[in-house]
């Protein structure tokens, strides 16, 4: 694999293209992690997770790790998968927390990813890693996104 600028800007476009696959998955993640917590949680459109997208590739130093990340998920395949198991669920949590931000919302990406990863199923003829990808970008964005009552609020724990 080589990256340079113009790789890099192929695989924002390519994940900014997958809005209609990605969309629907993070709202169906919010939906049934609202229900597990008890809470409600805005939906995201397509113009939110575009934007998103341009906002982690605006930093060069992100897209580049983004991007490498993508492209081993995307081409990642194990013969009868399992044992490459591993291997997809550590590169889809990284992924997942890269697009999620810094912490506490890097974790909350990460730990998303494993919830979203039960959920997400690819089409058959997928490698082993396709469904990954869509978990981990569904589950970054959703977690990078407003729409979840307590990041809209001041914290308790700052200072005065």
């Amino acid at each position: 694999m080589q990256l340079t600028p113009d790789a890099v800007a192929r695989e924002r476009a390519w994940i900014a293209d997958r809005s209609d696959r990605i969309v629907p998955i993070i709202n169906s993640v919010r939906s049934e992690l609202g229900t597990v917590f008890g809470t409600d949680v805005d939906p995201v459109t397509t113009e939110q997770y575009e934007a998103a997208v341009e906002n982690v590739f605006a930093d060069g130093d992100l897209a580049v790790n983004v991007a490498a990340l993508v492209v081993l998920l995307r081409e990642l395949d194990v013969k009868d998968d399992y044992p490459g198991f591993v291997v997809d669920e550590l590169l889809g949590r990284e992924l997942a927390g890269m697009l999620a931000g810094q912490q506490p919302l890097r974790l909350l990406g990460e730990a998303t990813f494993h919830f979203a990863d039960v959920h997400v199923h690819g089409e058959p003829d997928d490698d082993a890693g396709h469904d990954d990808l869509d978990a981990a970008l569904a589950a970054g964005f959703q977690t990078r996104l407003p729409g979840w009552d307590w990041t809209a609020r001041p914290s308790p724990f700052a200072p005065d």
